[in-house]
């Protein structure tokens, strides 16, 4: 049975909740009929977040990675296309780190493109009633820098597992105790929209394995 891993972060900033890790939540207690879900909940920590996922990836040799965050301000499921070389968190992390025009890695390539099959997951979304886009911009933070390191330790091992990450809106309760206006989403919705994603994953993931032993 094919299984996919599906990650998410710990409340972090002024916020006692984090949608992506309430999403992961919801997900572990799920049962799915065609495919398993592993889960994890990473730190948000400049160096423990990214070590928490290689650490997932390597115990449950997943055949595909989807890591969600948190994206306050947006309206919609945003699908990242691209991790790039950076490091310039715009607030320190939750042990009070704070890195400024820093690279990840040094002797990395200036950015990665993701490989999940990006527009037809947005597409799978939108068809469900659900707001979607793809987003060229996964910040400089903790989101981006674990997406980074993920696909450059794919890279380097050699490993074909696709893998890309996936901003979430605020949760209602978010938006509501925050000055101004700010979009939210419901929580069932986005647990729909991830479930949605993994489902179409799926069904491209057994059609590529499918023509590859035609």
């Amino acid at each position: 049975m094919m299984k996919f891993l599906v990650t998410g972060f710990e409340p972090f900033g002024q916020s006692s909740i984090n949608p992506s890790e309430q999403v992961v939540r919801h997900l572990a207690a799920m049962q799915f009929e065609e495919f398993g879900v592993a889960t994890a909940v990473l730190p948000v920590h400049r160096t423990r977040g990214s070590e928490a996922l290689i650490t997932a990836v390597l115990q449950t040799q997943p055949d595909a990675i989807i890591c969600l965050g948190e994206a306050g301000g947006r309206h919609a499921i945003s699908i990242e296309r691209v991790a790039i070389n950076l490091m310039d968190y715009g607030l320190a992390d939750n042990d009070g780190q704070l890195v400024q025009d820093a690279p990840i890695e040094p002797d990395g390539p200036a950015a990665y493109f993701t490989t999940l099959p990006v527009r037809k997951l947005m597409l799978a979304v939108q068809n469900g009633g659900i707001p979607a886009e793809l987003s060229l911009t996964a910040g400089a933070y903790l989101c981006n820098q674990v997406t980074y390191e993920l696909l450059h330790f794919l890279a380097k091992q050699q490993l074909d597992m696709p893998a890309g990450f996936v901003h979430l809106p605020f949760l209602p309760q978010q938006a509501a105790v925050r000055p101004g206006k700010f979009p939210s989403m419901a929580l069932e919705t986005m647990v729909t929209a991830v479930t949605t994603i993994l489902t179409t994953l799926h069904t491209k993931l057994c059609g590529t394995i499918t023509s590859a032993r035609k």
